[in-house]
């Protein structure tokens, strides 16, 4: 079982470990340490049995906080797939038809020309009703 030394606090300890766990252990130390100096910076020099338990506190709330943000984010998180599996269940919605009114220019054309027509013939009325 190997042996790592850590530094809390200013402090040195050896402390065993399983193999392979040398790298959790120093993450996990390094964080003890930092809660270690903040109280350092705060209060100053503090038996080492205080300091420890005082750091170890402050890493749990810490965890503590860290936890029920987890779940928070877990239950939205099953609130946001459950929502897409009943959308992605839902029947696709009908198709819309929609009509947009377009006069082909054939159609334009030739109402043109209607129109055209009757101007013709109407002026050649007002010319036989005028004379």
């Amino acid at each position: 079982m190997p042996e790592v030394m850590i530094e809390i606090g200013g402090r040195k300890f050896e402390v065993a470990c399983q193999e392979g766990e040398e790298s959790y252990l120093q993450a996990a130390a390094g964080m003890l340490d930092d809660e270690a100096q903040v109280l350092s910076d705060q209060i100053g020099r503090m038996p080492e049995g205080r300091m420890l338990l005082m750091a170890g506190l402050m890493l749990a709330d810490k965890t503590s906080a860290m936890e029920d943000r987890a779940k928070a984010a877990e239950a939205r998180l099953a609130e946001c797939e459950a929502e897409l599996a009943r959308l992605q269940n839902a029947p696709a919605p009908e198709p819309q038809r929609v009509e947009v009114p377009v006069v082909p220019q054939t159609l334009r054309d030739t109402l043109a020309e209607i129109a055209a027509r009757a101007e013709a013939l109407a002026a050649e009325l007002e010319e036989q009703t005028d004379g």
